[in-house]
């Protein structure tokens, strides 16, 4: 009982730094914000390092505690960017107060990307291997080029859909084209602020710590550990990676739809693979299963460029000089780790198919 109670204190004691972290940063920037410390392309930054830091907390969920690898993250976060624009614009009558909207364009952003989650994920995670990677990497390319093809209006008759033209949407008269194909998104309320975006971080981290230490988190860290052997004492693979999947998922999802808010116009080319191979240095470099350097990383890699901006065209080799460094020193051992255990779980799949055909 007592080295029970002591795990339980250690582990609150740990989550409670993690939070403190969290809350220390946010008024530190705060206070240098209200000094007039802040230039103006960092404020710029403040919301996007919010949504970036909850998406490297959310893929780690995935990738460092269940240990799969999904390369399609960022087609969530645009399932939710372009959905919490479609709403912000659909309730500006309904909800003319701009945080009441916003939170509510963020819930439906984190709606559509959980169904997403789930019809991606409840296929795909019966199989083994690296298959997750392949279809979340397709899965990501479909939303971008559907985005692309999408014109979505508002209008007194409600949404109108189209993927001809603007034009046939029909609208009439008073309508907005929200979503116009290649364009992307245009013309909405920004609404995102910074204090949003702390808010949406510490729901990440109390939902993402909560999961981890609880039951469910035991068993799909068991899983990713042995899967196996996890199956063989009753412990349902599918059920607790789709649980994983699906709330990484959501969490995007409310990611993307507070970053679209942060801008007056987005388009579905920013939610490439590009995006969602940034997340995942993120993830790997501050440590996969490691939510707190999943912070740090996202917050200190994302700021980074722009503090490097007054060294002009050298700005991105010192960059990627920095990142190459950053792996080296500390997270050599963690990355061979992850990938031994891929090889092993391939190996371990190949045996039980070998036995499958002798039989």
């Amino acid at each position: 009982m007592k080295q029970l109670s002591g795990r339980k204190n250690k582990r609150l004691l740990d989550n409670l730094i993690t939070y403190g972290i969290v809350v220390i940063a946010f008024l530190v920037v705060q206070f240098i914000q209200a000094g007039g410390g802040l230039s103006s392309s960092l404020k710029g930054q403040l919301v996007p390092i919010c949504c970036y830091v909850v998406m490297a907390v959310s893929l780690n969920l995935v990738v460092g505690v269940s240990g799969e690898l999904s390369l399609g993250h960022a087609g969530f976060m645009s399932v939710g960017a372009f959905s919490g624009v479609v709403a912000s614009v659909a309730l500006q009558d309904l909800i003319p107060l701009g945080p009441a909207r916003l939170f509510v364009c963020m819930l439906i952003g984190a709606v559509f990307a959980g169904i997403a989650g789930i019809i991606v994920g409840v296929p795909v995670l019966r199989l083994r291997g690296d298959y997750l990677a392949i279809v979340t990497l397709a899965f990501g390319e479909i939303i971008k080029n559907i985005i692309n093809c999408l014109y979505i209006g508002v209008d007194g008759n409600g949404l109108h859909f189209s993927v001809t033209s603007e034009m046939a949407l029909n609208l009439a008269e008073g309508g907005t084209a929200v979503i116009k194909g290649p364009m992307g998104a245009t013309g909405y309320a920004k609404l995102a602020t910074f204090t949003a975006g702390f808010l949406l971080v510490i729901v990440s981290l109390v939902v993402v710590l909560n999961l981890i230490h609880s039951r469910a988190g035991r068993a799909i860290m068991a899983l990713r550990d042995n899967r196996i052997a996890a199956e063989s004492v009753g412990i349902g693979a599918t059920k607790y990676k789709l649980m994983a999947f699906v709330t990484s998922a959501v969490l995007a999802g409310a990611a993307g739809a507070l970053y679209a808010m942060n801008y007056g116009s987005i388009a579905a080319k920013k939610f490439d693979f590009n995006t969602s191979i940034l997340v995942l240095v993120f993830v790997v470099l501050g440590g996969m299963g490691n939510i707190r350097g999943s912070i740090i990383a996202a917050a200190v890699l994302t700021v980074l460029p722009e503090m490097l901006r007054a060294v002009g065209e050298y700005r991105m080799l010192i960059y990627a000089v920095v990142l190459i460094l950053v792996m080296i020193a500390t997270n050599n051992a963690t990355i061979r780790q992850f990938f031994a255990e891929k090889l092993h779980g391939a190996q371990e799949d190949g045996k039980m198919s070998r036995k499958g055909a002798a039989k």
